[in-house]
């Protein structure tokens, strides 16, 4: 079960779900343009009627502020009630988003409960929160899917507009206390130094310790401007590969691509 937390600290070129990265300011735009009228001002605040909502996502090419009307506010016995309703389908959940560590204080509540009922309990993050000195959200957590975007500084300021200096800590120190289940790395077209940077030095790292996905780039979702900086096209299925056989070479033999 994947549930997926509003608000980002990063900015990355390619987002493909950027109305996840700020929280909803309130400007009514949205509510203008939605044919359902699935949304309405109430007390100054946007308001998302999902019972009448037809998933259209017209709110979502309204805004001008990269993010979305439709959110749920929902506390730890929230979400346990919703846990709880899947629970015999499921093996565990992964909180997602955005970027859930955000979240700190309810996955410290949540997760000790998600325990309780025998599921497992992984954390999907961009690597913007110190681990190591949050170790206490690790407790009950069975692992991290970590994003390492880019290893070169330069390049990681122009790509995701917020620096790595945390992401590589967090690559070294999850995988140093066996809290590292896979590490992801985007391919971008026409960007051989870089990518091959980043491949090399997180392939040196892992080795066989744990999953290294490599992902084409698409451009579905990623916004306009966005689309014509970095392409309006999927990166090739051989292109990525080579990446994944190069990772290999180098150790890390659980690479793999989508």
């Amino acid at each position: 079960m994947a549930i997926f937390f509003q608000g980002c600290q990063f900015n990355c070129r390619f987002c493909h779900n950027p109305e996840t990265i700020h929280m909803c300011n309130h400007c009514g735009d949205c509510v203008k343009t939605c044919p359902a009228n699935a949304l309405n001002i109430i007390d100054q605040k946007v308001v998302w009627n999902k019972d009448v909502c037809v998933g259209c996502d017209t709110c979502i090419k309204t805004c001008r502020h990269n993010a979305s009307p439709k959110i749920t506010w929902m506390g730890c016995d929230d979400l346990l009630k919703e846990i709880v309703r899947v629970a015999p389908y499921i093996e565990g959940i992964t909180l997602s988003g955005g970027e859930c560590t955000i979240r700190k204080d309810l996955i410290m509540e949540l997760f000790p409960k998600v325990k309780e009922m025998g599921l497992t309990t992984l954390l999907d993050s961009n690597g913007s929160l110190d681990f190591e000195q949050n170790k206490e959200i690790l407790e009950y957590c069975d692992g991290v899917m970590l994003d390492v975007k880019a290893v070169n500084k330069e390049f990681s300021d122009w790509l995701i507009r917020y620096p790595n200096e945390t992401v590589l800590k967090n690559l070294e120190y999850l995988l140093k206390i066996e809290k590292l289940y896979e590490v992801r790395t985007i391919i971008f077209p026409d960007r051989d130094q870089d990518n091959e940077e980043t491949v090399r030095y997180v392939s040196g790292i892992i080795q066989d310790k744990c999953f290294y996905k490599i992902i084409r780039y698409r451009q579905f979702g990623v916004r306009d401007e966005q689309r014509k900086i970095l392409g309006d096209f999927t990166t090739g299925e051989a292109y990525a590969q080579s990446y994944v056989d190069l990772a290999k070479s180098l150790g890390a033999i659980k690479a793999y691509m989508v």
